[in-house]
């Protein structure tokens, strides 16, 4: 519940109407909007709630004056899923706003390399960027970024370029406890659909699920892998080889959008989700509620890794103007595994069959 701030309407929010709201001091309120370090993460949440609630605005002006100039951050995107962007675009705006920093969004066209975008950010004046999947992994890209001689955020690699700083989760764990999972309702016949192979989080989904089934004993056919890009369109196609090659009696799809193609292809092949295959995805994007029935998915918090990618530019920046070395830093966030509708025991005519043993 929203605490009542008992001030008139359109009286200025101030910094001690914050404090009191969240229960904080002013001079915490003031770190955690100059995205300081050394603020517990609970306490940094509470105070930007309250800023939420309150609708404070930081004087940007007198900001301004005393850092020195304004930040300007460019954040560099050509992800397909337009749920995960849109998760990671929404954290992103939060953090900056709140920090006081301009934030410069630009997507990479087709027609551009990601040398020519990035290049195009520095020319108008960005002080680092963010580089979120797939471009986190992308050797042009960090060879731009290092040729501009920019400080520079990697956000979801599954294996971060030497020398940069990153925000991420891990993702063979976050996958292995998902087939674990799936393993634990009684499948055996367990589908996967891995992500684009330029992304280096694919393969430590993929490494994930082999382990997980051969913890059980099981050995995985290449029958019941198939190629996906993270694409609703690929999830279809993918799902339509398994369906067609394997007969699972369940899939894991390495991103919601694949999963939810999967749903939609078990619906139009006349298959109940989950009482003839069980689905599983990977994200936890509003995606994985707005399909029936809602996906069992690994909640990656998108929305937070962006906020601490922010964070983490930020201070590199101030690190940077104040002459000192430059610090590589790798933040690892929580996953969470999130049990919903679409996943159930196997049909009980189908419980007994399993996939090749393992020799």
């Amino acid at each position: 519940m929203i605490k009542k701030t008992g001030r008139k309407s359109g009286s200025v929010v101030t910094i001690h109407d914050v404090a009191k709201h969240a229960g904080v001091s002013p001079m915490t309120v003031s770190r955690v909007i100059n995205s300081e370090p050394n603020v517990r993460e609970e306490t940094r949440l509470k105070v930007a709630a309250s800023v939420k609630a309150l609708r404070y605005s930081p004087n940007l002006a007198a900001r301004s004056l005393a850092s020195a100039d304004a930040m300007h951050l460019g954040i560099l995107y050509s992800n397909p899923s337009a749920a995960y962007l849109s998760e990671f675009l929404l954290g992103s705006l939060e953090e900056s706003s709140l920090s006081g920093s301009q934030l410069v969004i630009e997507q990479c066209e087709r027609i551009e390399t990601e040398r020519e975008a990035i290049a195009r950010l520095v020319r108008g004046g960005i002080d680092g960027v963010i580089l979120p999947a797939p471009l986190c992994d992308s050797e042009e890209a960090l060879k731009a970024v290092e040729e501009a001689g920019i400080p520079a955020v990697l956000v979801a690699s599954g294996r971060p370029a030497a020398g940069l700083s990153a925000v991420s989760i891990n993702d063979f764990e976050a996958s292995r406890a998902m087939t674990r999972h799936l393993l634990s309702l009684g499948h055996k016949r367990i589908g996967f659909i891995n992500g684009h192979p330029n992304q280096t989080a694919s393969g430590q989904r993929f490494r994930g699920y082999i382990e997980g089934m051969t913890e059980a004993g099981l050995s995985v056919g290449t029958d019941q892998v198939a190629q996906g890009y993270f694409t609703y369109r690929s999830g279809m196609e993918a799902a339509e080889r398994l369906f067609s090659n394997y007969d699972p009696t369940a899939i894991f799809a390495s991103n919601d959008d694949m999963a939810a193609a999967t749903v939609a292809v078990a619906h139009r092949k006349g298959l109940e989700v989950p009482g003839d295959v069980a689905i599983a995805g990977f994200d936890d994007t509003p995606l994985a509620t707005t399909v029936w029935p809602e996906l069992t998915t690994v909640r990656q918090p998108i929305a937070d890794m962006a906020r601490e990618a922010v964070r983490l530019l930020i201070e590199q920046i101030k690190g940077r103007r104040a002459g000192k070395p430059a610090q590589v830093v790798h933040k690892s966030l929580k996953f969470t595994l999130i049990k919903r509708e679409s996943t159930a025991a196997p049909p009980s005519g189908r419980k007994a069959r399993s996939g090749p043993a393992k020799s």
